[in-house]
């Protein structure tokens, strides 16, 4: 029997796969679309990247396959790691059966010796994104030995040309930093034990030729679909090619198959480029807005009541800030933490989903129905996942955390935020939250739910096994069960700010809440490498107060709104205090955001690549518009600042380009040329990509909003 082959081709993306007589199919290509291959062309490319005649031999390792392992002379790490009676367990796959489409193949391989069935497959969805899903189903014996996963990670070859390694770090408020290095020799691992990704989490692994710019260069990137423990992989060893991968992190004998089960691994989402980081973006932003659940109206305008009055609820004052919030256009009105019964600080309540009677006598529900006579949604602060010890639930329930009870002891002395972590995966605390949450929802009239989730999963434990894994695929089926009893109900996913922002919730959730942090210098750096990943109708924004609860910064107000307007605008402010000239800006605010929100939420983002590292310019563009918000984040190198050159603009038609003042001037220096100061100008879009426009000499800390569009 020969190898036969199978090409994957949409969206101008390739996959060519070889499959053989024995052993798992392997990859010979991701990245460019070949076009049609014709007759042998397929045989022949594999011929021409083959490492060796056969038979091949340990020291000269076989073309790596979709799940590589060591028998097969990888020597990196293996795409699965299995245990039966805990020993390692050494698979061995024929391909049993295949089905394929032009952009779609599902391969299943079995292993004899453990009645294990692999699954495997590969489809290029919407923008050219390669989707990897791995399943693993004992169909042993009834009396055969459980097999424990110790890992199943999904992986594709990239060329080993790539020398530079991207990932992200960061911390609370200054999420999304991202970490460039030479790409390190051997296998590396980036993981995420936090029960969350974690505001450190490694979001994704980019593997790019050269320093990643934003508008050029070629790059292969990988993401893990996932909202709990992550490890992403990277594989540069001297005798075969270069592998990204990423995976669920499972705990020792947290998944073991007894005959019958089932392990679906998170699915993993590849991308692939010849147009820099804005290409990578590009191709997940267009899956994304290809999804049937993607949000399909405007975006409203927000105000979150947070940093306006944090615990202290009082429903006069609310239903002012209500009113205040649709005089200036406010489109969302969303009630935070404090609502339900005892919650006066932080310690205690969280479990109890009733509204508090001694702060709301009249219950929420005047409240709501003044923010819908407004013309407002009505939205309201919810944290499902977690308990407080101090709580009627865990009181009478002790049994439904999700601890070892030894932790508790010690954790006590160690505390997270005084909260722990209720055990979802248990039915009945699962039913008690969706009761209670479902309850509330029908009964005020709750159109939006921020879903907050404000600790790390520490020794997580159901019925004495690790329970992470458990645990989020309740927290998916929990969100999922709340939004088909209403339809209509739209939800955050908030984690202490930015700490879970992937595709995994995303399935699920409507927005991010990209950081708990409303200082805009920070918020520059966060959008925009949130936006890596998320496009900005998906990520929220706000404007926050003058000086900023989390870094102490001052801003200007006009700073603070053009960055708002990189995402899903709002504002988490108390604006009562706002004098008259600040009422008026925050009107005309709300104002221009509606304007131009359908260029920001539908366009393509696009980005500068500017010399001086104080510029941040980040620009979205659909083919008859563009905004570009410009800020500094700190002084500039020189008296006379770069150009700006719109480079993603048609050269064969006529702009207008001009700043938009809404929002107020930014302060300049010494350079501040006449179409910035006098109303604007008019060009042929190739000039303004090629020569561009010089920009002014910005002091530190100012933005201003170009609004570009065609005239013709």
């Amino acid at each position: 029997m020969t190898a036969c082959f199978t090409h994957l081709q949409s969206h101008d993306v390739s996959v060519l796969v070889e499959h053989r007589p024995r052993g798992l199919p392997r990859v010979l290509h991701w990245g460019a679309a070949l076009g049609a291959l014709r007759g042998d062309d397929a045989a022949a490319l594999a011929r021409g990247v083959s490492r060796q005649s056969p038979p091949g031999t340990l020291d000269a390792a076989w073309q790596v396959t979709v799940s590589p392992a060591e028998g097969d002379g990888w020597t990196g790490r293996p795409g699965a790691q299995l245990r039966r009676a805990g020993v390692l367990h050494h698979a061995r796959w024929t391909e049993t059966g295949r089905t394929a489409t032009d952009a779609d193949l599902t391969v299943t391989a079995r292993d004899a010796a453990s009645g294990l069935v692999l699954s495997i497959r590969l489809s290029i969805e919407a923008g050219g994104v390669v989707w990897v899903e791995h399943a693993l189903r004992h169909e042993g014996e009834r009396d055969a030995e459980p097999v424990e996963v110790e890992w199943l990670e999904a992986c594709l070859p990239v060329p080993t040309t790539t020398d530079t390694l991207t990932t992200f770090d960061g911390r609370w408020t200054r999420e999304k930093r991202p970490v460039t290095t030479a790409m390190p020799a051997g296998s590396t691992v980036r993981q995420s034990r936090r029960g969350r990704p974690g505001h450190d989490a490694p979001t994704m692994l980019i593997a790019s030729e050269h320093a990643p710019l934003w508008q050029a260069g070629r790059a292969w990137a990988a993401h893990a679909a996932w909202s709990s423990d992550v490890t992403y992989r990277v594989d540069r060893v001297t005798d075969a090619v270069t592998l990204l991968g990423a995976g669920e992190l499972l705990r020792p004998g947290e998944v073991v198959l007894a005959p019958g089960d089932e392990y679906v691994a998170p699915r993993v989402a590849f991308s692939w480029t010849s147009a820099g980081l804005d290409g990578l973006a590009a191709r997940t932003h267009t899956w994304l807005r290809a999804r049937a659940q993607h949000p399909s109206s405007p975006r409203p305008l927000v105000l979150n009541t947070w940093e306006a009055v944090y615990f202290d609820h009082d429903q006069e004052r609310l239903l002012a800030l209500a009113e205040r919030a649709a005089e200036v256009g406010i489109e969302r009105f969303v009630l935070d933490d404090g609502w339900f019964r005892g919650r006066r600080d932080d310690t205690t309540s969280l479990g109890d989903w009733v509204v508090d009677a001694d702060v709301w006598p009249d219950g929420l529900v005047p409240l709501a129905d003044r923010v819908h006579d407004l013309g407002m949604q009505f939205g309201l602060w919810f944290e499902p996942e977690m308990v407080s010890l101090d709580s009627d639930v865990a009181r009478a329930h002790p049994e439904w955390l999700l601890h070892d009870p030894g932790h508790l002891d010690h954790e006590r002395e160690l505390s997270w935020r005084t909260q722990y972590v209720l055990d979802l995966a248990n039915p009945d605390a699962y039913a008690h939250v969706l009761g209670q949450i479902d309850a509330v929802v029908r009964e005020v009239g709750v159109d939006f739910i921020k879903w907050d989730h404000n600790r790390d999963l520490v020794e997580s434990t159901h019925e004495g096994r690790p329970g992470g894994h458990l645990q989020m695929r309740a927290v998916y089926h929990l969100i999922a069960a709340l939004k088909e009893r209403h339809p209509a109900l739209e939800i955050e996913s908030c984690s202490s700010g930015g700490a879970r922002t992937d595709l995994g919730i995303l399935d699920v959730c409507d927005r991010v809440w990209a950081s708990d942090s409303n200082d805009p210098v920070e918020r520059q750096d966060i959008q925009r490498w949130t936006g890596l990943l998320l496009p900005p109708e998906l990520v929220g924004a706000h404007v926050g107060p003058t000086t900023s609860h989390s870094s102490g910064r001052t801003t200007a107000l006009s700073y603070r709104m053009a960055t708002s307007l990189m995402g899903s605008a709002g504002f988490e402010w108390d604006i009562l205090e706002c004098d008259e000239s600040e009422t008026a800006a925050l009107r005309r605010f709300g104002d221009l955001y509606k304007e131009l929100r359908p260029v920001v939420h539908t366009g393509r983002v696009v980005h500068a690549d500017l010399r001086d590292p104080a510029w941040r310019v980040t620009g979205y563009a659909t083919p008859d518009a563009s905004v570009v918000v410009v800020a500094t984040v700190a002084s500039l190198e020189d008296a006379r600042a770069e150009r700006l050159r719109l480079s993603w603009l048609d050269p064969e038609r006529r702009y207008s380009a001009r700043v938009r003042t809404e929002i107020g001037a930014a302060e300049y220096g010494w350079i501040a040329p006449e179409w910035f100061t006098s109303g604007g100008v008019e060009l042929p879009g190739r000039v303004l990509a090629e020569v561009g426009l010089q920009l002014p000499t910005l002091w530190p800390v100012q933005a201003f909003v170009l609004h570009v569009t065609a005239l013709d």
